[in-house]
């Protein structure tokens, strides 16, 4: 894959490592920096010793063009000048397209002074095959692309890959933590996920995927002494959620026993993500989790594993900025739209530390914001 326009820019500056990745000191002085700004609730301590907003900026919608770049590149900047300090991305979001957005926003960021590298959680994803920019006119220019870029070069083998996209390979990991470094010009990824890891499971036996499960952490507990990212953790949709007979069931005890094996008591498995919306409410109310023999729900089973949650879906793409019940507006007074009101829904669920919403246009990110931010001391 080419991309020699960004290639050239180094990871590496000459200044110490603390500065190049998210700290507590960092993160606790954005906090303050914004705290006559947003309401008291907004910044929320991770169980990693960051301080994050309770609203990330999300980057996985819209078409892989130019000017839906420049959209999210303008979105990431705005929304950290209001006081939001997590970014969440992936590699195959928009063909590699939104890491490099994401990437060219936190330069302008840093350049102007807007905030410091060490203020800002930056997040990315690995799990599926990314594009290069552009996808593919037909499946058979997809399949010759992996075979050219991936199978040709070693970094895949064809069994390593379910589903026609999705890998948890070693070398496939190395290579995507590796380029999306490139991608978002940064040394440390702060929280690096694997992506949907459960697809792996409509493909092979459960005892195999526990072993590529045990092979990713090594990697990641690798990369994270090495320094290219802070913690990982797991990005799911359906995997947490759904029951433990199900056949795509995750189980965060399991995966925390798996992070102990690799990485001992100091391991860095130390985040999820899933979906919580007013429409998928499982991470809430169902108890799919096992933990000690009991079945508790997800939030709890993250809580009492040490694990900070990020919440996903918040507006189910665009589908609950509009047409809810009349009964939401007494629970959220600041809010004024339905979008603020689907977004303090999920913020005010126990156990979800920061809920993501994507946003690419800048009335939306002055919008979602609406109902925590506070006006001005004059």
């Amino acid at each position: 894959m080419n991309n020699r326009s960004r290639s050239s820019r180094p990871l590496t500056p000459n200044v110490d490592p603390a500065f190049l990745r998210a700290s507590g000191e960092g993160t606790a002085g954005f906090q303050r920096r914004f705290a006559d700004q947003t309401s008291s609730d907004f910044y929320r301590p991770t169980t990693f010793g960051l301080t994050i907003s309770s609203i990330g900026l999300g980057t996985y919608l819209g078409e892989a063009t130019k000017a839906n770049d420049a959209a999210y590149e303008a979105a990431v900047g705005r929304a950290i000048t209001l006081g939001i300090n997590l970014i969440d991305t992936a590699i195959n979001y928009r063909n590699q397209r939104s890491e490099q957005a994401v990437g060219a926003a936190l330069q302008h960021v840093f350049a102007s002074g807007a905030a410091a590298r060490q203020e800002l959680m930056v997040c990315s994803k690995g799990g599926y095959i990314p594009l290069d920019r552009n996808p593919p006119a037909t499946r058979e220019e997809y399949r010759d692309y992996v075979k050219r870029e991936f199978l040709d070069q070693q970094i895949l083998r064809a069994d390593e890959i379910v589903a026609g996209g999705h890998s948890l390979a070693p070398r496939f990991l190395r290579y995507c933590l590796a380029k999306s470094r490139q991608n978002l010009g940064l040394r440390t990824i702060d929280t690096y996920y694997l992506h949907n890891p459960e697809q792996q499971l409509g493909s092979v036996p459960r005892d195999e995927f526990m072993q590529r499960l045990r092979g990713a952490f090594a990697i990641l507990e690798e990369a994270a002494l090495r320094g290219e990212i802070g913690v990982y953790g797991c990005a799911t949709w359906e995997g947490l959620r759904v029951p433990p007979d199900h056949k795509f069931h995750v189980s965060l005890e399991v995966l925390v026993e798996i992070a102990r094996e690799v990485g001992g008591n100091g391991h860095h498995f130390r985040m999820v993500q899933l979906p919580v919306n007013l429409a998928m409410t499982e991470a809430v109310r169902e108890a799919t989790q096992s933990l000690d023999g009991k079945l508790v729900t997800p939030l709890q089973a993250a809580s009492e594993l040490g694990l900070t949650v990020a919440a996903s879906a918040t507006l189910m793409q665009a589908k609950l900025t509009s047409g809810l019940p009349d009964a939401l507006r007494d629970p959220f007074p600041r809010a004024t739209t339905d979008a603020q009101r689907a977004i303090e829904f999920v913020r005010s669920m126990p156990g979800v530390t920061t809920t993501l919403v994507g946003m690419k246009r800048l009335d939306h990110v002055d919008e979602n914001l609406g109902a925590v931010r506070l006006p001005r001391p004059t």
